[in-house]
């Protein structure tokens, strides 16, 4: 579904990646994790099209990309909603601006296909746990949670190919956040979408993903960041000894991500700060 070949990305002088190659297959869910800085964001907007590599290429289905469309959905970490439409206005937008145009509302057949629109995005707010009631009301007079809802509901009632996801819940309080990872990997397993899921949460990186990918900057100094780890996900759900299996992978991915120290007075350092497993 995915191939990023010998991508590199620099700003001006500063190096964020340095030859990522990656595959991901159809029906993936990809968790991208690394420290801060080191480029996971910038991947995303790669492969979205909002961003073209220094070098190198991103394909989808094959075909290189070059500007974002409707087989690639995306979700950020604050909520891309239009203030001054409802709840429906904003999950419908997508739908009538791909097939009329931002003129939509002067387009002849605007308003037959309006209401198709409409009940297909009732569906999708039915899907997303929200009510019916919910729909006339716009985004200051909803929850984080709910807002996050209508996110995804906008971008997955565009059937896309591919969801990504940049931080999508971490504003969210840890009540929500737990929520929607359950209602995120329903989505998934019921559409088969293809995920690409940031994420700074090394413990909701394993619980939701098939595939951790993570992010490492080079231990030479003003080089990019590299593929540091590419690790397939065991199903824990039924494990006997699924906390301590969980503890392991999480050690295994920070410890790995985890930036280098520096030597101190002549003496030899660790090469990784290990960092402490986060509670359950």
């Amino acid at each position: 579904m995915i191939r990023v070949e010998d991508v590199r990305v620099e700003y001006a002088s500063k190096k964020v990646l340095s030859g990522i190659d990656l595959e991901i297959g159809a029906g993936e869910f990809v968790s991208i994790v690394g420290q801060t800085g080191c480029g996971k964001s910038t991947l995303l907007r790669l492969i979205l099209a909002e961003e073209a590599p220094t070098s190198g290429r991103v394909l989808v289905e094959g075909i290189e990309r070059s500007q974002p469309d409707r087989h690639s959905g995306y979700v950020p970490q604050k909520y891309s909603l239009f203030p001054d439409k409802t709840v429906l206005g904003n999950i419908t937008f997508g739908l009538e601006v791909s097939q009329f145009g931002l003129l939509a509302p002067f387009a002849p057949r605007y308003w037959k296909a309006r209401k198709g629109f409409r009940a297909q995005a009732l569906e999708y707010v039915r899907h997303m746990g929200l009510h019916e009631s919910d729909c006339g009301k716009y985004p200051h007079q909803l929850s984080g949670g709910m807002q996050q809802r209508v996110a995804i509901a906008q971008a997955l009632i565009m059937q896309p190919k591919i969801l990504l996801m940049d931080e999508a819940f971490s504003a969210l309080d840890p009540g929500t956040r737990s929520g929607m990872q359950r209602l995120i990997k329903k989505i998934w397993r019921e559409t088969g979408t293809t995920i690409l899921f940031v994420t700074h949460n090394t413990r909701e990186a394993i619980s939701l993903s098939t595939r951790i990918v993570a992010l490492a900057k080079s231990s030479v100094e003003g080089q990019g960041s590299t593929v540091a780890l590419d690790l397939p996900v065991p199903d824990l759900e039924d494990s006997f000894d699924r906390e301590a299996r969980i503890a392991s992978l999480i050690q295994s991915i920070e410890e790995t991500t985890a930036p280098k120290s520096a030597p101190i007075q002549g003496k030899s350092q660790p090469d990784y700060v290990i960092l402490q497993a986060p509670r359950a």
